[in-house]
């Protein structure tokens, strides 16, 4: 059977399911591959007449958040033991390094961080949890978390939908070499995007490492005159 044929023997109903729960436990803060679903789902209906894009998006949004209402109401729950627990159990994701930027992130944009969050892969994990322990007001939270899942899921079906049915109409011009042409091009530019990304993460770490010594060699000279009046006395 060809994979195409294969695929549209799915039911349409599983793929919303799917969508609906590795989004929900993604944003819950659990690390799972939710835009990659997310894309490959919204790409599968503009194949698949059977997928409905906006029952999709719906799925994909009300995932996102009630996934992240639960992760809001675990972490305020759980507090900091919580981050130190996932962290053991996901080392990669919830290191103390990554914790440290989401937090700061927190601190800078408020509940801001938790809207343009959810277009983040790390902090779209942290988002929830990490507002529960920082006790953000939950109506602050609700509103950014509405919003932000609204765009980014509903966004994100739609063009990602529309690329695929535009797309479709290309190859029928034209053959199956100019796509694995623009594939190689669209992953090797997000390879870029994420060696960039990853570059300016580690010198925002070694800024605020820098920024912490140098607050504690100032902290360590401001109690040298009191050590040695004390030594005196």
């Amino acid at each position: 059977m060809h994979i195409t044929e294969w695929l549209e023997t799915i039911p349409a109903v599983s793929i919303y399911l799917l969508v609906g729960v590795v989004i929900g436990l993604e944003s819950l803060g659990i690390p799972l591959p939710g835009e990659i679903v997310l894309v490959s789902s919204a790409l599968l209906a503009s194949q698949h007449g059977d997928i409905d894009p906006y029952v999709l998006g719906a799925c994909a949004t009300a995932g996102a958040i009630i996934g992240d209402s639960i992760g809001y109401a675990i972490g305020r729950k759980g507090g900091r033991p919580l981050l130190a627990k996932l962290g053991r159990k996901f080392p990669k994701h919830f290191s103390e390094a990554n914790i440290a930027m989401a937090e700061r992130s927190f601190e800078k944009w408020g509940m801001w961080a938790v809207f343009f969050g959810r277009f983040v892969a790390l902090l779209r994990i942290f988002a929830g949890p990490l507002a529960g322990v920082l006790r953000m007001p939950y109506w602050k939270f609700l509103i950014a978390n509405v919003f932000g899942g609204i765009l980014w899921a509903g966004g994100t079906t739609a063009v990602i939908y529309s690329v695929g049915v535009v797309a479709e109409a290309w190859l029928k011009r034209f053959s199956w070499l100019g796509l694995v042409v623009a594939v190689l091009f669209g992953l090797t530019s997000m390879l870029v995007l994420k060696n960039r990304a990853k570059k300016a993460a580690a010198q925002a770490e070694a800024q605020s490492a820098a920024a912490e010594l140098s607050a504690a060699a100032e902290r360590s000279e401001a109690a040298a005159p009191e050590r040695v009046a004390a030594t005196a006395e």
